[in-house]
């Protein structure tokens, strides 16, 4: 089935562009202008993806985020947060809240395709990827499905693939210029680009309780994934 997104943005001009492109590539589209209107759509059905702006009325696009996050339905929905290059702390919190990825305005169509294609492509893995069992921790690919110690664990999509990136590699370290081409389809990392690994091991770490701790630090490298 093609994939329907949500788009979510109140200036009329940027809401037509990004619907203009992902329609002509194929994706179906949805769209709200403020948070309220978003859960409404989302209500109705839930989307495969949603393109979220940050500055909206009403609710905001953080505390939209807040409230994908807090229900089960949603948890699990990929977000690509849409803001301005000059909102880092925004940007940070966004991520902390557990949104999947960003992209800074003004944005090129071809960055937005490329990184909608990417967050949807890691939200469906291939149904050949085997179960990766370490230190407790349990990741079925194929199903999407992570476990501590035979308990359910619910991720994002971005946390799924870091922890999947980690676990696969087996003890290797990974720099994190490796996890963000990776995991996140970035070609080279900056300074803001770098603290989004850093956020989302510290919400992987919590999330896996006990058996966060063998995410391991490698100062000034990366992480990896300890089994002992």
């Amino acid at each position: 089935m093609t994939p329907e997104v949500l788009v979510v943005e109140d200036e009329p001009d940027i809401q037509a562009l990004i619907v203009h492109h992902l329609t002509r590539d194929g994706f179906r589209c949805r769209t709200a202008r403020d948070g309220a209107a978003a859960l409404a759509q989302l209500r109705a059905g839930v989307p495969d993806l949603v393109v979220l702006d940050l500055l909206l009325p009403g609710i905001d696009g953080l505390e939209l985020t807040r409230r994908l996050r807090a229900e089960p339905a949603w948890t699990k929905l990929p977000i690509i947060m849409v803001t301005a290059k000059s909102d880092e702390v925004d940007r940070i919190i966004g991520l902390e809240l557990g949104a999947d990825d960003y992209i800074g305005k003004p944005f090129s169509p071809k960055e937005l395709l490329a990184r909608v294609r990417a967050v949807l492509r890691r939200a469906r893995p291939t149904e050949d990827e085997h179960a990766l069992s370490s230190g407790g921790v349990t990741l079925d690919a194929a199903r999407h499905r992570v476990t501590v110690g035979g308990a359910p664990v619910e991720l994002t999509p971005k946390e799924f693939d870091l922890l999947h990136a980690l676990m696969a590699a087996a003890g290797r370290v990974l720099s994190r210029e490796f996890l963000l081409n990776r995991v996140w389809g970035y070609a080279r990392a900056d300074e803001i680009e770098s603290r989004t690994i850093d956020v989302h091991v510290r919400r992987l770490r919590a999330k896996l309780g006990d058996a966060g701790r063998h995410i391991a630090t490698v100062k000034s490298v990366g992480y990896r994934f300890d089994s002992e």
